[in-house]
């Protein structure tokens, strides 16, 4: 058969999905036995078992004398097993005793699979051993064809169920996503509160959060932080320093107190290098429009004083969270009126490029918060998130993408 033309009709018979690589050998060495064109009368398939140093027969099938179920033959006497490796097909005259009582004279083999170590060479992982009325050069070529088609076929079915992990793992990872991340939007007394985070990969470091004390309803704490890692090391690092804000929070820990306590954690957990920034800001009922925040080293959220078209930036008041184990916080406070706008954000927002190099910047986030200022919470949110989305479209620089939004409506 075309060589070309009998590795396509190998590839053809694993059509089907199998569940072990077992089930689909039996398969294919079923379908090359019965395949007209492959003049092929019988076989058999052997595994390596490393335990034993042997080949254990695990299939057979055709018009042959059948073997006894699981029959062994050690590799130390069966110098053909080595030869394989440098060969991969071989036909030769059989030497053992029991195979030779049962008719078989001559013989093809094949290696297929993965070289597995045996002491200091290799075997191959699987052996197909055929029987045929044609063991000639013809056969030799065909076989090595169908030891390279099936051996693709085992590699291609690891390679899926590696991609099926992976998905498995991306879905674990995506659950972690959507666990630390709120609902968008909620209101709170005078304030409106509304969030969108953009992972750059399936899952990201960015993440924020809305969070009241377990008794207290009268305090809201609105956080935003960034991990320094990537995918899902990023956002289990997100889950654990979320989960630590949650608790500090449960308890009515003080602010500075509780960002001191959360670098500690930090520091102790992970490398320097997986750091983490982080805004933290809390909202109260009171009508003066108090909020308290405190900034371990992240991007400077932008206030909008509408009353007097001003900007304020809220400036770190401590370093980022994990690095420096004996880091102090401060907390400090600005005042929120009727119309005010506060964006918070990570550094996806501002570093986002255009393909020729040109980044987003803090100056043009500050010109759309102006100009955006009299819509709602979520229509800036939203409206923010797509004009750097549009930015940045095509160019091959991206990052994580997080704004909230809260703004004053009373």
């Amino acid at each position: 058969m075309d060589q070309r033309r009998l590795y396509r009709t190998i590839e053809s018979f694993a059509s089907q999905s199998f569940k072990t690589e077992k089930e689909l050998l039996k398969h294919v060495m079923n379908e090359i036995v019965r395949n007209e064109n492959i003049r092929l009368k019988g076989g058999r398939l052997w595994q390596y078992e490393p335990a034993t140093e042997s080949y254990r027969l695990i299939h057979q099938i055709g018009e042959i004398e059948k073997l006894e179920p699981g029959y062994r033959i050690s590799v130390a006497r069966y110098p053909l097993f080595l030869q394989l490796i440098e060969h991969r097909t071989i036909i030769a005259t059989e030497t053992d005793k029991y195979l030779r009582g049962k008719g078989i004279i001559k013989y093809s083999a094949t290696g297929i699979g993965e070289k597995i170590r045996y002491r200091d060479t290799y075997v191959f992982q699987y052996v197909m051993a055929f029987n045929s009325d044609y063991l000639d050069q013809n056969l030799l070529l065909d076989l090595n064809i169908i030891s390279l088609a099936v051996s693709t076929l085992l590699r291609n079915k690891r390679i899926q169920q590696k991609a099926d992990l992976l998905a498995q793992d991306i879905d674990k990872a995506r659950e972690i996503q959507e666990s630390i991340l709120p609902e968008p939007y909620i209101r709170f007394y005078y304030y409106d509160v509304y969030g969108l985070s953009r992972p750059d990969r399936i899952v990201g470091g960015d993440f924020f959060d809305y969070i009241f004390g377990d008794d207290a309803k009268d305090r809201l704490s609105v956080v935003v932080g960034d991990a320094a890692s990537k995918g899902f090391q990023a956002a289990a690092q997100a889950l654990y320093v979320v989960g630590a804000l949650r608790m500090g929070i449960a308890h009515q820990t003080k602010t500075a107190a509780l960002m001191s306590g959360i670098n500690k954690i930090v520091n102790r957990s992970f490398t320097e290098e997986q750091f983490v920034s982080l805004f933290y800001a809390e909202l109260t009922d009171g009508q003066k429009g108090l909020m308290l925040y405190s900034n371990a080293g992240h991007n400077s959220p932008i206030v909008y004083h509408v009353s007097d078209d001003k900007i304020e930036l809220l400036e770190p008041t401590g370093q980022i969270l994990g690095p420096f184990q004996n880091a102090r916080y401060r907390v400090e406070s600005t005042m929120l009126k009727k119309g005010d706008v506060v964006v918070l954000y990570t550094d996806g927002i501002t570093e986002a490029r255009r393909i020729d190099g040109t980044v987003y910047g803090e100056q043009r986030l500050i010109e759309r918060v102006k100009q955006l200022a009299p819509k709602s919470a979520q229509d800036i949110c939203e409206t923010l998130m797509s004009d750097v989305e549009a930015f940045s479209d095509g160019a091959e620089y991206s990052d994580d993408k997080t704004i909230v939004v809260i703004k004053r409506t009373k």
